[in-house]
């Protein structure tokens, strides 16, 4: 009986821009996978193509993983700060695939020897004027496929004394792979269930370019058996893909270890109509990117859903479930619970639309149920030279988070309780009804001056004056919170004035007065 596989999950992202939502949703489902089966989750950098590198593109992929907690057990893990190298783990490595160039070439020429690939000598020019001849033919084909490649200059055309002395002396080549024509590729994937591909709608790929680099098709074949992937989890881009990379596995020999395939659906639009994209963001005023980063090209600051005041574990909920469903009403699930619930199973096939409300939505949650949230006004008051008690501290955070939905708003709603209002907004009282709400406020200060200053004494005097005055709280609040914090709307006044405490509360009234009614 056949040993049971360990399972071997592996992230493989090209440093050709910075990670979006896309891609990290696809390293999650390949890190709870591992997690899941006690296996090994494995990052690999997939740079087999130099002319589209992105200068700091591997630090922001490490630096995502590592604030989103999706930490690899093996293969690259860190950049050293001194040399800038990324440094690796385990026992397959190298793990950045510029850096095994030599075990591409051997595995491509390998191919050519067993007849499954060929040398092509053709020059940019004559691929362009073969396309050429095919439009003028009407041939609705014109890639280079099992037809177009016996009016080519490669080696299934020229004798084989021409094509040695054409390598002996150094002329540039590529080896393409050798596609069976009047065929099918049959393959099973996870998601989508048994697939079937017509051969004569293949084109021969290239594997190793002519600058002795491999394409991503044979680099990414070639690691996947060495390091003993067990699953292959990615995108749907990748699915017309497949059918190489299984044609491949078959030539090598290799098919009884061939990894499962997972193509993941397509994240939509918010209108549900096309893959979401960065003008996507850009249009509807929100970021698909984990952290912060410039955009050379336009020149500008890229805002990342860190700095926006997004946390990590909510970020995660949020996309395990853009396209994964537990098969439950459950939505809410941390790392551990989604480990345990998650299954391959249970994505879905259509495309799963974003929705950026869902996870501002998550964000709230996960910061109602965040149990430390002080550094982020600590952080604040040490700034700004200033102590503070933990007790008020935490009586502030309790007041506000209700209505926090970003970490950036804690600090921007619990400064107010620090520093006194410079200006005052008001866009919804008119003048009288300041004056009237003034007048009540004047006579609750006074109806407390001798009473201790704690909330429930303090919720009773309110209820009884505005009872005496046959007023509501409605009434009187937006200018008390127009006082206190210069802005009509806040969180609740009593709580407020018992964390601000009586002088302080009397200097802002004072305060306000005196700028907002020059009295």
């Amino acid at each position: 009986m056949k040993e049971e596989r360990k399972v071997r999950t592996r992230f493989a992202p090209s440093p050709t821009g910075m990670l979006h939502l896309g891609g990290i949703r696809t390293a999650l489902y390949n890190y709870l996978l591992a997690k899941k089966y006690k296996g090994d989750f494995i990052l690999r950098i997939e740079d087999t193509d130099p002319t589209r590198f992105v200068e700091g593109a591997e630090k922001y992929i490490l630096d995502t993983l590592k604030w989103l907690n999706i930490v690899p057990n093996e293969g690259a893990i860190n950049i050293d700060t001194a040399t800038g190298e990324i440094n690796s783990l385990g026992e397959y490595g190298p793990y950045i695939q510029s850096q095994r160039k030599d075990i591409y070439q051997e595995y491509a020429h390998e191919l050519v020897e067993r007849g499954y690939a060929y040398y092509a000598f053709d020059s940019n020019d004559e691929i362009e004027e073969m396309r050429g001849k095919s439009e003028e033919d009407n041939v609705s084909v014109t890639q280079y496929d099992s037809k177009r490649r016996e009016y080519m200059k490669n080696s299934l055309t020229l004798p084989k004394e021409e094509v040695d002395a054409m390598i002996r002396n150094g002329e540039k080549y590529v080896i393409r792979y050798k596609t069976e024509r009047n065929s099918f590729v049959n393959f099973y994937d996870e998601v989508r269930g048994y697939i079937k591909v017509d051969t004569n709608t293949l084109d021969d790929k290239i594997l190793l370019k002519s600058d002795g680099m491999a394409t991503y098709h044979l680099a990414s074949v070639v690691d996947d058996h060495i390091m003993n992937i067990s699953h292959v989890i990615r995108g749907e881009e990748w699915l017309p893909s497949a059918p190489l990379h299984v044609e491949l596995y078959r030539a090598f020999g290799w098919e009884e270890d061939m990894p499962k395939l997972v193509h993941l659906p397509v994240v939509l639009k918010p209108s549900g109509k096309g893959k979401l994209s960065k003008r996507d963001a850009d249009e509807g005023g929100f970021s698909i990117f984990p952290l912060s980063w410039y955009d050379n090209k336009n020149e500008k600051e890229v805002i990342g859903l860190r700095e926006k005041g997004f946390l990590p574990e909510a970020i995660i909920n949020a996309l395990a479930l853009l396209g994964w469903n537990p098969g439950n009403n459950v939505e809410l699930m941390d790392e551990h619970t989604l480990v345990e619930m998650f299954s391959i199973k249970k994505i879905s096939k259509g495309g799963a639309r974003f929705d950026f409300k869902k996870f501002e939505w998550f964000n709230h949650q996960y910061i109602q149920k965040k149990e430390d949230l002080s550094i982020y006004i600590k952080k604040g008051i040490k700034e700004l030279g200033i102590y503070c008690e933990e007790e008020k501290i935490n009586n502030i955070i309790n007041l506000i988070k209700e209505r926090c939905f970003f970490t950036t708003d804690i600090w921007r709603k619990a400064k107010l309780f620090f520093l006194r209002p410079e200006d005052y907004c008001n866009k919804i009282l008119s003048d009288e009804e300041i004056k009237k709400s003034i007048e009540w406020i004047d006579c609750f200060i006074e109806s407390t001056e001798e009473k201790n200053w704690e909330e429930d004494i303090l919720h009773a005097t309110c209820n009884d004056l505005l009872q005496q005055n046959n007023l509501h709280l409605k009434d009187v609040m937006p200018t008390f919170r127009l006082i206190l914090f210069g802005e009509t709307n806040g969180p609740d006044i009593i709580k407020s004035i018992s964390i601000l405490g009586k002088d302080e509360t009397k200097i802002r009234i004072g305060l306000f007065k005196k700028k907002y009614l020059n009295l």
